[in-house]
């Protein structure tokens, strides 16, 4: 007989935000132990300097947690002008200094060479791993930092737009894709300049469809957490699988997924329910990801592979108690 998990079957997301001072595993943590979750996890790690979305996925949701953190990002954060930093942010120690400031039309000249696909090297201290080490792991426990060669990565910058700017620092907004660093923006932008930089302060307004603007604070979550405003704040499992196109399956169907069974959609009226739902088969079709939900009250089944006819479980959801 299978042993049953300790806490409560909660399913569904969190869209926090984190405030500064605290790691993300704690502010996981907290709202793990304020509903007594089975598993929680989260799509995008924030640096403790940093504020902002931390989205937060409790039970069944941790299944859909990829495609969340393949979302683009959206960050408004400042550079300090005139010292290198360890970290490239507010906590690390000063090893360069330059008394150039630049001007805005300056800084407005060197944005574009930051759109697009770039080539971005991550700061040491950063959770890259090295030889199987993460890198602030080298760079706080005996290797030279100097001497530690950090890979270059291509990243997706949308856009990188100056809001504010004046003699000590500039205020920017930046979209980008997954693995973006903005400590590397504020560095090498400065360098750019002709100067040194650093992040003086990050908060990340959005992570695909949270949104700063409809946030929970993590007050809400402390030990005297009011039953009702928790079951306000938990958002359902297939809040961030908007983009993704659903598939209704009928009982029969639901249940042969459910036992590891694939489906195949021959007949013409089932070709034309995946046409319904923008996925028109071709022999030679691409894998789609789609959200199998129950076609009588719309549940979520799970996620499966659409290729062609095929339709194959990848992510299957378990609601009951666990």
């Amino acid at each position: 007989m299978a042993r049953r998990k300790k806490g409560n079957p909660v399913h569904g997301w969190i869209n926090l935000h984190k405030p500064v001072g605290i790691t993300s595993s704690k502010a996981v943590a907290i709202v793990k132990r304020a509903y007594g979750a089975q598993k929680a996890g989260h799509a995008g790690t924030l640096d403790p300097l940093a504020d902002g979305i931390l989205p937060i996925a409790l039970g069944e949701a941790t299944k859909t947690v990829p495609f969340i953190q393949d979302a683009f990002k959206v960050y408004e954060f400042v550079v300090t002008w005139g010292e290198q930093r360890t970290t490239d942010d507010a906590e690390g120690e000063v090893v360069q200094t330059s008394d150039i400031r630049p001007t805005r039309a300056q800084i407005e000249a060197a944005l574009p060479a930051f759109i697009g696909e770039v080539q971005q090297i991550p700061p040491i201290y950063s959770a890259i791993k090295i030889d199987g080490q993460r890198a602030y792991d080298l760079a706080r426990f005996g290797a030279n930092p100097e001497l530690i060669e950090m890979p270059e990565r291509t990243v997706i910058i949308e856009s990188l737009d100056l809001i504010e700017a004046d003699e000590h620092s500039a205020r920017l907004v930046c979209t980008c894709g997954k693995g973006t660093y903005i400590r590397s923006i504020a560095r090498d932008l400065a360098l750019a300049c002709g100067t040194f930089g650093y992040v003086g302060r990050l908060t990340r307004l959005q992570v695909g469809g949270f949104s700063v603007d409809d946030a929970i604070s993590l007050d809400i979550f402390g030990e005297n957490a009011h039953s009702a405003a928790l079951g306000e704040a938990l958002l359902p499992v297939e809040a961030v699988l908007d983009d993704i196109p659903a598939l209704p399956l009928t009982e029969d169907e639901a249940f042969r997924l459910r036992n590891g069974q694939a489906l195949r959609f021959v007949s013409r009226h089932d070709v034309n329910r995946l046409i319904d739902i923008g996925l028109e088969p071709h022999p030679n079709d691409d894998v789609y990801d789609a959200l199998a939900i129950h076609a009588d009250d719309g549940t979520p089944i799970g996620l499966v592979a659409v290729n062609g006819v095929n339709i194959k479980p990848e992510r299957l959801f378990n609601f009951s108690n666990q």
